[in-house]
C-alpha cells in the first residue's frame, strides 16, 4: 500500500469521507460515493496504517512487548499491563495486570457488540477465533503495536461482522476497536442501531462485600447547569448521555466522549478516539443488584445495499489504577497522536484576573477604570470586559448607551496605561433574529443577518435552528461564517486593542439541514464548530503572542471540538468548591498537567440554592483553586455603595482576605507547577491534591464541606528520598516532618489544609 494514499484516505475517513460499497460512519451519518476501488482500500486502512498486512508475522511480532494467542475459546492479548480477551461470542473483556493479579470490574457475561436491524437485536453472530489475523499495528500511536482481526457471520441476516483490535506498547492499557458490518446478502438490509464497546461493570469482581453498581463515575455529556460529572453511581441510574448534538433545548452539548468507573484500585473506561465531535450516545444504566451497563451507541445507522458494509467510529476500552485523571490523560494522549494540538499556555494564562461582571449587565467604561486602584493594590493585572457591552449578539458592536463613541478603546488604552491587560466577553456563531429575549434586552434582527440571511443554520423544518439564550447560529462550516470571526478577532485584538477573549456560554451547534450550504451531512456543521474558534484562537495568538483566549462552557464538560483552540480552560460557573477542584483536576488531564485553569470567580466557590433555578454566590473558598493549581479569578465590585450588589462589593475586612489570598498565589504560582494524580476521588479521604512546582511538592487537602471537621492521619505520597519539614504555608505553621518511608503525618483542620513539603 502507497503510504502518501494511505494518508490521504485517512484525512478523508476522519472528514466524514465514505466510499463506494464502505460507508464510514462519523456522527451518525452515511453518504455515498461510486468509487469501489476507494472503498476496498478504506477498508485495508480502517486504522489510517499503511504497508502490507500479513494474516501471521512472527518475525514482526518481535518488535512489540505484546503477545496474542489465539484458541477456538479465547484470544488472548497480553501486555505488561493489561489483559485483553476476546470470547466467542465476541466480548472484549479487559483486566489490569499488577501485583501477580488481574484486576476487573468486567462482568463479560453479557451480550458483546451488536446490530439492530428491524427493531430485534442480531443475537446469532457465529465467531471463529481460531481463524483471527494477527499484524502489526500501523496507526499513528507508536511505533510497537499489534492488531488482531475476528470475523463472525450472521445466518439470519447474511450481515458479516469483523472486529478489529489494535493495542500499542506505548498505550499497553488501551484496546482500540473498530467493527464493520458488511451486507452479504442480496436484499437491503436497514440498521437500526448499532452498539459497539458493550460491557457489564461490577464492583462486586474487587470487594465481594460491594454491590454491583458501587463504582464511583465520570460521564464526559454536557447535559445540565451544574450537573455533577463525578459521582457514586446510584442503585437506579439511567442516562443516554448524548454526545456531539445539543441538548433537547437547544442548550448545553457536545462533551468528552468518555465514560470512566473506578474503585481504589482498578478502573474501566470507555469512549471514542475520532478527533471529530461525533453525534452519538454513550449511556450509562444502574438497575438495582445488577452489574452496571454501558455502551456506545450510534442511531439512525442506514441502509446497507447488498455489498455494502457500515463501520463504526474507533472506540477504546481502558483498564486503569486511579481515579477519572487516569482514563482522561490516556484519551488526550491519543489524540495528540491523531493530529489533536494543544497548545502551551502564555504566561499571561496564569495571571490573576478581575472580572466585571459583579456590574452586571449595564457596567460603564467608568465602573470598570474606576477598579483599577484596586486592582493594582491586591496585584491583580487582568481586567475582563463581561456581558452585554454590545448591541446586538452577532454584530457585535459598542452598545452606545454605555459604550458611546470611542469610549470602548479609551477604556483598553487607559488599562494599559496602568499595567493591566484587558479581556473581552463575546459568544461566537451566535446571532439575533429577532425572536425570544434574554434577561439584558429584547432580540432584533442583526444587521450580520440582514447581510447575509444565508448563513444561518436551519432545522429539519427549515426554521432557524436554536442555540443556547435562544438565539440562531451561523453555520461554522461555511467559510465565509469563519471568515467573518477572523474579522471580529481582528476588530477585538486590532482596532480596540484587547488582549484576549473570554468566550462565554460555548458548547456545540444544531445540526444544519440549509439547503443552499449543500453539506454532504447535516452533522457537517457540527464537525466545522472547531473552524471557527480555530479562527478566533490562531489570529490572536499572531497579533497578540502573550494574549489569554479563554473558553466556558458554563455549568457542564467542554465539547472536545475546540479544546485545542485556547489557551486557558475554566471551571465554567462551578456549583461550590468541590466542582472547582475537580474541574481543574479533569482538565489538567485533558490540557496537560501544567494546563492553565481558571477557577473561575472565587465568589462561585460557595453557594446556596435560591429559588428554584437560582444560586446565591457567597464563596471566599481561595484554597481550592490555588491548592489544586488552578488560576484565581474575582468578581467584586469596587467602590460601590449599590445595596442590590452588596454580596460582592469589596468591603475592608473582604480586601484584607483577598490581599491574602491573592498575594499567596502570586508568590507560589503553583499553577505553573506540574499537577500529579496522586489521590483517588472517591476513596481517599479526606480529598487530596498534590503540585510538583521548582523541586518541591505541595498539598492540598479538603474536607466535604467547609465546615467540616478532620482530626487524623494524611499522606504525603510522591516524595522523593529524604526528610522534609511539613508546613501549613497559609498561616506560617509547622506540622511535622516526614519522608519518602515514612510519608503519613498527623493533622487537625476544618475545611481545608495546604502543605508545603520543605526539604531537610
Amino acid at each position: 500500500m502507497n503510504c502518501s494514499l494511505s494518508a490521504i484516505l485517512c484525512s478523508l475517513r476522519r472528514a466524514s469521507f465514505n466510499a463506494g460499497t464502505i460507508q464510514v460512519v462519523l456522527g451518525g451519518n452515511m453518504i455515498r460515493s461510486s468509487s469501489l476501488i476507494v472503498a476496498i482500500l478504506i477498508l485495508e486502512l480502517a486504522f489510517c496504517g499503511c504497508g502490507k498486512k500479513s494474516t501471521e508475522d512472527k518475525e514482526s511480532q518481535k518488535g512489540s512487548a505484546i503477545e496474542v494467542n489465539a484458541t477456538s475459546s479465547a484470544l488472548v492479548i497480553k501486555t505488561g499491563a493489561a489483559e485483553f480477551v476476546i470470547l466467542p461470542n465476541g466480548y472484549l473483556k479487559s483486566s489490569l495486570v499488577g501485583d501477580g493479579q488481574n484486576k476487573s470490574l468486567d462482568r463479560a457475561d453479557g451480550s458483546s457488540d451488536s446490530v439492530f436491524v428491524n427493531g430485534k437485536e442480531v443475537a446469532d453472530f457465529t465467531t471463529d477465533l481460531s481463524s483471527a489475523k494477527q499484524s502489526d499495528a500501523k496507526g499513528k500511536l507508536g511505533s510497537g503495536g499489534r492488531r488482531v482481526e475476528v470475523t463472525a457471520r450472521s445466518a439470519s441476516t447474511e450481515l458479516e461482522k469483523k472486529i478489529s483490535i489494535e493495542i500499542y506498547d506505548d498505550f499497553p492499557q488501551m484496546a482500540i476497536t473498530a467493527v464493520s458490518y458488511t451486507n452479504g446478502g442480496s436484499s437491503d438490509i436497514r440498521l437500526d442501531k448499532v452498539v459497539t464497546q458493550r460491557h457489564q461493570l461490577d464492583a462486586s469482581l474487587r470487594d465481594k462485600s460491594a454491590k454491583p453498581h458501587q463504582l464511583w463515575a465520570f460521564q464526559g455529556s454536557s447535559l445540565d447547569w451544574g450537573k455533577d460529572e463525578i459521582f457514586p453511581v446510584p442503585d437506579k441510574y439511567s442516562e443516554q448521555n448524548p454526545m456531539g448534538r445539543p441538548g433537547k433545548t437547544g442548550n448545553y452539548g457536545g462533551g468528552i466522549p468518555v465514560n470512566a468507573f473506578w474503585t481504589r484500585d482498578v478502573g474501566m473506561a470507555i469512549g471514542h478516539i475520532e478527533t471529530l465531535p461525533l453525534v452519538l450516545d454513550m449511556p450509562i444504566r444502574s438497575e438495582g443488584d445488577k452489574p452496571i451497563a454501558a455502551h456506545i451507541e450510534l442511531n439512525e445507522a442506514g441502509t446497507l445495499k447488498p455489498g455494502e458494509t457500515f463501520s463504526t467510529p474507533r472506540s477504546f476500552v481502558a483498564v486503569y489504577s486511579g481515579d477519572f485523571y487516569e482514563p482522561l490523560r490516556m484519551y488526550s494522549l491519543v489524540l495528540q497522536k491523531e493530529g489533536w494540538k494543544i497548545p502551551k499556555p502564555t504566561n499571561q494564562d496564569y495571571a490573576v484576573a478581575w472580572c466585571g461582571w459583579g456590574y452586571e449587565f449595564d457596567v460603564t467604561p467608568k465602573e470598570m477604570l474606576g477598579t483599577i486602584p484596586e486592582l493594582k493594590r491586591l496585584g491583580i493585572t487582568w481586567a475582563t470586559l463581561d456581558d452585554r457591552w454590545f448591541d446586538t449578539y452577532g454584530d457585535w458592536r459598542p452598545r452606545h448607551e454605555t459604550f458611546p463613541g470611542d469610549s470602548m478603546k479609551q477604556m483598553v488604552d487607559d488599562f494599559h496605561k496602568d499595567g493591566i491587560y484587558a479581556q473581552i466577553w463575546w459568544l461566537p456563531i451566535a446571532v439575533e433574529d429577532g425572536k425570544g429575549r434574554w434577561p439584558s434586552h429584547k432580540y432584533i434582527d442583526a444587521q450580520v443577518l440582514k447581510d447575509h440571511p444565508d448563513w444561518l443554520i436551519l432545522d429539519k423544518h427549515g426554521k432557524h435552528a436554536r442555540i443556547t439564550r435562544d438565539l440562531a447560529a451561523m453555520c461554522p462550516a461555511l467559510p465565509e461564517v469563519q471568515q467573518y470571526h477572523k474579522q471580529l478577532t481582528e476588530r477585538f485584538i486590532k482596532e480596540w486593542g484587547f488582549d484576549g477573549h473570554k468566550l462565554d456560554n460555548i458548547y456545540t451547534v444544531p445540526a444544519c439541514y440549509n439547503p443552499k450550504h449543500k453539506h454532504k451531512s447535516p452533522n457537517d456543521s457540527i464537525n466545522a464548530m472547531s473552524e471557527v474558534y480555530k479562527q478566533i484562537f490562531e489570529t490572536t495568538r499572531a497579533l497578540k503572542p502573550e494574549s489569554v483566549t479563554q473558553s466556558c462552557p458554563c455549568g457542564t464538560t467542554p465539547n472536545m471540538a475546540w479544546l485545542p483552540y485556547m489557551d486557558q480552560a475554566v471551571t465554567a460557573d462551578p456549583v461550590g468548591g468541590e466542582q472547582v477542584r475537580r474541574r481543574i483536576k479533569w482538565y489538567k488531564a485533558l490540557l496537560g498537567p501544567e494546563a492553565a485553569v481558571y477557577g473561575d470567580h472565587v465568589e462561585l466557590s460557595e453557594m446556596s440554592r435560591s429559588g428554584k433555578d437560582g444560586w446565591d454566590e457567597h464563596g471566599r473558598d481561595f484554597a481550592s483553586t490555588i491548592g489544586t493549581g488552578g488560576v484565581v479569578g474575582t468578581k467584586f465590585t469596587w467602590p460601590d455603595n449599590n445595596p442590590a450588589r452588596k454580596k460582592v462589593a469589596l468591603t475592608p475586612e473582604k480586601e484584607e482576605y483577598w490581599k491574602k489570598w491573592i498575594d499567596l498565589y502570586n508568590q507560589k504560582m503553583l499553577s505553573r507547577g506540574t499537577f500529579r494524580n496522586l489521590y483517588v476521588i472517591g476513596y481517599d479521604t479526606p480529598q487530596g491534591y498534590a503540585i510538583d512546582k521548582d523541586g518541591k511538592m505541595y498539598y492540598a487537602f479538603f474536607t466535604k464541606t467547609a465546615d467540616t471537621h478532620f482530626k487524623g492521619e494524611i499522606e504525603l505520597r510522591g516524595l522523593p528520598a529524604g526528610k522534609f519539614r511539613a508546613v501549613d504555608y497559609v498561616n506560617n505553621k509547622q506540622l511535622g516532618t516526614v519522608d519518602s518511608a515514612n510519608h503519613k503525618l498527623s493533622a487537625e483542620f476544618k475545611g481545608h489544609l495546604l502543605i508545603e513539603a520543605q526539604k531537610l
